[in-house]
């Protein structure tokens, strides 16, 4: 209180609401029941008479006394609840730190660390050049999260209704896709992706970075994921040989799928820690794993070659009315295969499921076929190496022949003919190849069938190559050897039939054909070895031979069965082939389909090439004209090789030879 407020009173009055003394002593018991001890009740000191305040004060209190005591009561509680949370704080750090602490350090490290799988590159399938065929190139593919962006797309639309809704967003995605990809993916199909319940798609895989930049910065919405793209730069070219891949980039046919332990190569990894904004913590890069790229593959095909055979194979195909149509190129000293082709190719940059009826095999060596008089030439072979025979003997040749009861007939009619042994294989008389293998005998026989490499795989380096197929000499029956020599009940590759042609081409040593000349990671691969077949002095008397099949004769009596097969300028040998096919309603030969085949060695007085051709039950010969014949496809395949390798003319013309006796 300030000093106004203690006025003194009267002399004699006390101050209203406050005992008074009257003397000394006067209200002691009076002051003391009333008021108690130190009976005061205000809080302001108070003078009467001169004297002093009262003191004291205690059990007397009614107001100040409880406030105190509510006071230490919550001061108590505060201190008690605070005294909780430090414990329990102090509990629950040391959980965190001992029992706890290792499971959370590991939960932590896996939300910032990441593993990161390093893909490897694959190998390149290359032609003998160097020249890809098949490649592998960085692109990216087009993805969508529908149920998300489209929810995103709403919401965004409901915020700000100027931006377009769910449906026009949708077409609008769905349209621009549709015109950058330049109409490869129809918009229809995009946006049905774009609609669909999944939670994500593909839209369009093989994209070109660039174009996949433009998309993803015209529509957001749209992502872009890294992929490895395999390019086959020629499409259809060589992808007999060459196959195809998966989307995943896994071999699936061809050489793809069998050289995919090479071509694919060894992942890598790498481990680092992540920051909270996705950038990678400098330093935390560890655990490096290098990937270990692809090996490439190099092919002995040429990629010209193939392409001009590959094309032709086709003209011939269309041109002769065959079901199908196959032709093999081998180098005649090496074995490599310089060309290999069937018709009806697929094209690998392409998806396969688009592609209806296109052939995926590769027929030259996966279809064995009977193939008819081609087979001809072991007989020939035999025969000239026992010294069974002289290309001029001349052998009086009937129309027909009877082996074990086994009657086989020529595919013309005439009395006993006069042929020389060189116009029985010139004329391709049947029943005088088999008066000769009856001077080989069956054994000898069943020995040289064994040395032209048939009845089992030639280890060319293409998947599903067949071996054929070769009856064992313990299981030949009586009619069995009436018809092997004619080049009926065996069957055989077209690279096996190819390969027999090489051995003669190249003075008697057979060279196992191969496809893979080197791989990157081990080099060149080692040559196979040779199987001498036959004296090469007899090789080349049997490529003398065999040139009756390509002479002329406008009398017809000195001329072969397969004059179209000429090269103007070169001495060609070679050997046409008919075999009857089995008809499946009966089991039994047909009367009306037949294997046409051929192969030719060029040129014949120096051996470059060999040309193997098999038609499947044509109607017309490959150029077109009348006939059953594949010479022609032969001549026009080994004529563009040797001017376009600028293979010298032959030294001389080649000489006439006699085919029938006079």
């Amino acid at each position: 209180m300030t000093r106004a407020e203690y006025r003194r009173p009267a002399p004699g009055r006390a101050t209203p609401s406050a005992p008074t003394r009257n003397g000394p002593g006067a209200g002691g018991k009076v002051g003391r029941a009333l008021y108690g001890r130190g009976g005061r009740t205000h809080s302001g000191p108070v003078r009467s008479g001169g004297g002093h305040p009262p003191r004291g004060g205690g059990k007397g209190k009614t107001s100040g006394g409880g406030g105190g005591r509510q006071f230490v009561l919550r001061h108590k509680l505060a201190t008690a609840v605070i005294l909780i949370a430090v414990v329990v704080v102090a509990v629950k750090m040391l959980v965190l730190q001992t029992i706890q602490a290792p499971g959370l350090a590991e939960q932590a490290s896996e939300q910032r660390t990441v593993t990161e799988a390093m893909p490897a590159l694959r190998g390149s399938i290359l032609d003998r050049d160097g020249k890809p065929l098949a490649y592998t190139d960085d692109a990216r593919a087009l993805t969508f999260q529908p149920v998300k962006e489209r929810a995103v797309i709403d919401d965004a639309h409901r915020k700000n209704p100027q931006l377009p809704d769910t449906d026009t967003r949708i077409a609008q995605i769905a349209q621009g896709v549709h015109d950058r990809l330049g109409g490869s993916v129809s918009a229809q199909d995009v946006e049905s992706k774009l609609r669909s319940n999944d939670t994500f798609v593909y839209l369009a895989r093989a994209i070109s970075p660039a174009t996949a930049d433009q998309i993803t910065q015209d529509f957001p919405e749209v992502g872009a994921e890294r992929q490895q793209v395999r390019v086959y730069p020629g499409g259809q070219l060589a992808a007999n040989l060459v196959g195809d891949v998966d989307f995943d980039g896994n071999g699936l046919i061809g050489l793809e799928s069998s050289m995919d332990s090479v071509l694919a190569g060894t992942g890598g990894s790498q481990t680092y820690d992540r920051g909270s904004d996705g950038a990678v913590i400098p330093g935390s890069t560890r655990n490096v794993h290098p990937a270990v790229n692809g090996a490439n593959v190099e092919l002995t095909i040429d990629a010209d070659t193939q392409y001009f055979v590959q094309n032709e194979v086709q003209k011939a195909k269309e041109m002769s009315r065959a079901k199908n149509a196959s032709a093999v190129v081998l180098d005649a000293k090496t074995g490599e295969v310089l060309a290999m082709a069937n018709d009806n190719t697929f094209d690998p940059s392409q998806p396969l499921d688009q592609q209806g009826k296109a052939e995926l095999g590769d027929l030259p060596v996966t279809s064995p076929f009977e193939p008819g008089s081609v087979n001809k030439i072991i007989t020939a072979s035999a025969a000239i190496q026992y010294g069974l025979t002289n290309p001029d003997e001349v052998l009086q040749v009937p129309g027909s022949i009877t082996m074990a009861g086994a009657t086989v007939h020529d595919a013309w009619e005439h009395g006993t003919a006069p042929y020389t042994t060189t116009g029985v294989f010139g004329k391709s008389s049947n029943v005088g190849t088999l008066m000769l293998a009856q001077r080989v005998g069956e054994d000898r026989y069943a020995q040289m069938l064994q040395k032209f490499g048939l009845g089992v795989r030639t280890g060319v380096g293409l998947p599903a190559e067949s071996g054929g197929s070769v009856p064992a000499r313990s299981q030949w029956s009586g009619g069995t050897f009436a018809n092997l020599p004619i080049g009926q009940g065996l069957s055989m590759s077209l690279l096996q039939m190819t390969g027999m042609y090489q051995a003669i081409a190249n003075d008697g040593m057979r060279v196992p054909p191969r496809v893979i000349r080197s791989v990157s990671d081990t080099g060149e691969r080692e040559q196979p070895a040779g199987v001498q077949v036959v004296s090469p002095q007899t090789a080349r008397t049997v490529r003398d031979m065999f040139r009756a099949v390509i002479q002329n004769d406008p009398t017809g009596e000195q001329q072969g069965t397969g004059a179209k097969g000429a090269v103007p300028g070169y001495q060609i040998s070679g050997k046409t082939g008919t075999a009857q096919q089995v008809d499946p309603a009966c089991g039994c030969y047909s009367e009306s389909s037949y294997n046409i085949t051929f192969a030719g060695i060029a040129p014949a007085d120096n051996p470059r090439y060999v040309v193997g051709i098999m038609l499947d039950a044509p109607t017309r010969s490959t150029d077109g004209s009348g006939g059953q014949s594949a010479a022609p496809l032969f001549s026009t395949i080994a004529g563009w090789m040797l001017q376009r390798n600028h293979v010298p003319l032959s030294a001389k013309q080649a000489p006439k030879l006699v085919l029938q006796a006079g």
